[in-house]
Order: structure tokens, then C-alpha cells, then sequence
């Protein structure tokens, strides 16, 4: 049976979702509080890069989708709002309570809320349904409530949201079903019923896995610029033992998941999470790492010149949410002069700065990349030659592949230990 969705927040999940909802010949209300967004999606402007997302908002039946302020009365409410770490790395729940508020004057029986937005355990069970409850509904009888996580991947996300397994923890098993039933509209991948709290805590542990692993790697390429270890090769030879596959290092961990989640499990268990604690700190402590790399290739002046490539938080999207490079951006500011060349995001979404490749080169003393787009992994050497004063580059994340060229000075994470102290 086709829904009327309401789908609560249209960013990088909400919208895709209602996108593929109404794809699905669901009947989609999208609702977001910034009018402008609204105004574009009208015009059929996509505010976000994606791909196949402009394609599939495209070719689906636009009676099919409606764009709204607020809510209206719906069969399901899906809540996509976004959940930010505040003060002391605690989850923020403001827009989520935000949004049921918002739902519950046009709620009827029968309806289904579900939660997609990335939320601490027993927020579900707890938060959730204490303010359905309060609003005079039975939750699991007259409401039913599941927390759905996304699990997918920027500049993926349409197939993914469409192939992945799909894991659906409602706070019944009549809720679950609901659920359940919905998602297979779209969903090819396997859906997963569990509880709402093991739903919680399965999104976030899928990050959290990550960010140990990633700092396991980081750490390794810290200890190796001391004991003269090739990490790179370290890692590639370790992950050929069947049961290793260790990550790459990097300038540290951004985006809204992996740099984020890790603290929503250890506000609410937090005498029992060491290491995800470390892990988060080994992470955390990366941008500062790399910066103090680059005072040992190039003494610190404002007079210097330091050219950046990249600010997203990985390679090919638009995305710098929680981005590392904008930390290091940030502590080189105070040190250098500093030029900025990102070709994935626009000069007026950007919160910093950027020029043209050309004018982030010339005078440069040293280039630092700081994200793997495609475009960063064959540089034109005539050009790096023909712009620079000092044609050194620092590869944060080992893509570009001028590793050999006789004239330019080529520093990963593989040779700090041969950089000659400045100071």
C-alpha cells in the first residue's frame, strides 16, 4: 500500500530519502524550516552534490512531492534532522525533540514515526517516546516508533541507501513490521528487525569501528616518523595476513558520522570506553600533528607562502563537515600565509577562502594535500615548477604521483623522519 510520507529535514539524508520514497510512488511532504532550500527545491535545484541524486530528483513524478514548513497530516513521519556534539562532546537532541514537537499536532492513529537521524542509545525508548507520551499517545498501540539509521557513504549515497542491508529497531515488534514493510518499497539490500536501542547502537558502533581502526593507523604513522618505519608499506604488507585489513592515515577523521558518533556512546557509558575514547583523541590530535610537520619542512613566517589542496573531510564530494583540513587550516593561519585550492566546492558555500589552482601555487613554498580528489593524483609538474618558489609537496593522504620526479621534493607519511629540522 502506497504512504503519504512526511520526511522532517532535507539535508544530505532527508532529501535523497524523500527522493526515493516518492520514487517508489510514495507520496513524499518534504518539510525543512529554511525557506530558501525549499524555494530551490521548487525550481528543481538540488542544494547538495550527489550523484544520480539530480538525475532521480528529476525523472520522479513531481505531484509526487510537495514542500512544506512544517508538517502536515501523513501516514509515516520520517525525522532526518541533524545531531551535533555541543559542549563536553555531548549529543545535541534539540532538533530532534524539535521535530516530533513539530509532528505532534498533526499526528493521527495509526501513524508511524520513524528516526533516522544518528542518536545516542535509549533515545528512541527514551527521549522519543517520553515526549509522544506526554502528548497523550500509547506508543507501540496508537503510535508506532522506529529508529532507522542511515548507513551510507557521501558521494554513494543513492545506491547505497537503496542496496545496503537496512537495520530497523522498533520499540515493538508491530513497529518493526511497519517499518519493515515501508523501507521494501525501495530497498534491495536485506532489512534487519531488532530492537530500537540495538538499532541505536549498531549505527553507531559501525562508525566507532572505523575511527579505532583509523586511529590504529594514524598512531602507527606518528611512531614511525620516530623510528624510521615506511607505514604506508607497513600497512599494505600487515593487510596481507587474511585476517588484517588495517586503514590508511591520514590528517584526521572528519564528516558527520565516523568524527561524531564515537561520543554519543561514550556520554552514556562513559567509564567503560577507554579506547574509544583514545581512538577519539589519537584522531582529534591529527590536524596538530600535521602542522607541526609543516614547521619542520618550512619555519614558520608570515612571509611564507603555503599552498592548501582540499578542505573536504575525503576525496571527490563537496562535503567539510567536521573536515580535519579546516583545523589545520586553522593552526597554519596563525603561522604562514596561506592560499587555498579546493575544485569540489563552491567559493560561496566554502568557510574559507579558496582561489584558483594557479594563484593557490604561485610563491608557494610548500603545497600540503589535504584531501585525495581525482584531480589532485596526476599534478602538472611544469606547472607545480613554473608557480612555486619552493616546489616541495606534503601528502597527507599519499595520491599524488610525483613521488620520483627529480626536481620536486616529495614528503608523505612515509619519509617524515628524512625532513631536516628547520628550526
Amino acid at each position: 500500500m502506497k504512504e503519504t510520507i512526511c520526511v522532517v529535514g532535507l539535508g544530505y539524508i532527508g532529501l535523497p530519502t524523500a527522493v526515493m520514497f516518492a520514487r517508489a510512488d510514495h507520496t513524499v511532504i518534504c518539510v525543512d524550516t529554511n525557506l530558501r532550500l525549499l524555494a530551490q527545491l521548487e525550481q528543481g535545484q538540488i542544494p547538495f552534490d550527489e550523484p544520480l541524486l539530480q538525475t532521480y530528483f528529476e525523472k520522479v513524478n513531481h505531484n509526487r512531492l510537495s514542500y512544506l514548513p512544517t508538517p502536515s497530516t501523513s501516514d509515516v513521519f520520517i525525522i532526518a534532522v541533524p545531531t551535533p556534539v555541543r559542549e563536553e562532546y555531548k549529543a545535541d537532541l534539540t532538533y530532534v525533540e524539535s521535530a516530533i514537537n513539530s509532528i505532534l499536532p498533526v499526528l493521527e492513529v495509526g501513524n508511524l514515526i520513524i528516526i533516522e537521524s544518528t542518536i545516542p542509545p535509549k533515545t528512541t525508548d527514551g527521549v522519543v517516546t517520553n515526549l509522544l507520551t506526554q502528548a497523550g499517545w500509547r506508543v507501540g498501540e496508537d503510535i508506532f516508533l522506529a529508529h532507522c539509521p542511515e548507513r551510507v557513504l557521501p558521494g554513494k549515497i543513492i545506491v547505497e541507501m537503496r542496496e545496503n542491508a537496512r537495520i530497523i529497531g522498533g520499540i515493538n515488534e508491530a513497529s518493526c513490521n511497519k517499518a519493515a514493510s515501508l523501507y521494501r518499497s525501495f530497498v534491495t539490500g536485506t532489512i534487519l528487525t531488532t530492537s530500537s536501542i540495538n538499532a541505536e547502537m549498531c549505527k553507531l558502533m559501525e562508525n566507532t569501528y572505523r575511527d579505532v581502526n583509523i586511529a590504529l593507523a594514524n598512531e602507527l604513522a606518528k611512531a614511525s616518523s620516530v623510528l624510521g618505519v615506511n607505514p604506508l608499506e607497513v600497512i599494505q604488507l600487515a593487510n596481507h595476513h587474511p585476517r588484517v585489513q588495517i586503514l590508511q592515515p591520514g590528517p584526521g577523521v572528519g564528516g558527520h558520522c565516523i568524527a561524531v558518533d564515537p561520543y554519543f556512546i561514550i556520554q552514556q557509558a562513559h567509564g567503560q570506553t577507554p579506547l574509544m575514547q583514545t581512538a577519539r583523541e589519537i584522531n582529534t590530535s591529527m590536524p596538530a600533528f600535521v602542522a607541526e610537520q609543516v614547521t619542520r619542512i618550512v619555519s614558520p613566517s608570515m612571509n611564507k607562502k603555503i599552498s592548501i589542496f582540499g578542505i573536504t573531510y575525503k576525496g571527490n564530494v563537496s562535503d567539510f563537515r567536521e573536515s580535519p583540513a579546516l583545523e589545520v587550516i586553522h593552526i597554519l593561519k596563525e603561522l604562514y600565509t596561506i592560499n587555498v585550492h579546493d575544485p569540489k566546492v563552491e567559493a560561496h558555500h566554502s568557510p574559507v577562502p579558496l582561489v584558483s589552482l594557479e594563484d593557490c601555487l604561485v610563491g608557494s613554498e610548500l603545497l600540503i594535500v589535504l584531501a585525495d580528489h581525482d584531480e589532485f593524483y596526476y599534478l602538472d609538474a611544469g606547472e607545480l615548477l613554473a608557480h612555486m618558489k619552493s616546489p616541495i609537496i606534503f601528502d597527507t593522504k599519499n595520491c599524488v604521483k610525483l613521488s620520483n620526479h627529480p626536481s620536486i621534493q616529495y614528503i608523505s607519511y612515509n619519509n617524515l623522519n628524512e625532513i631536516p629540522d628547520t628550526a
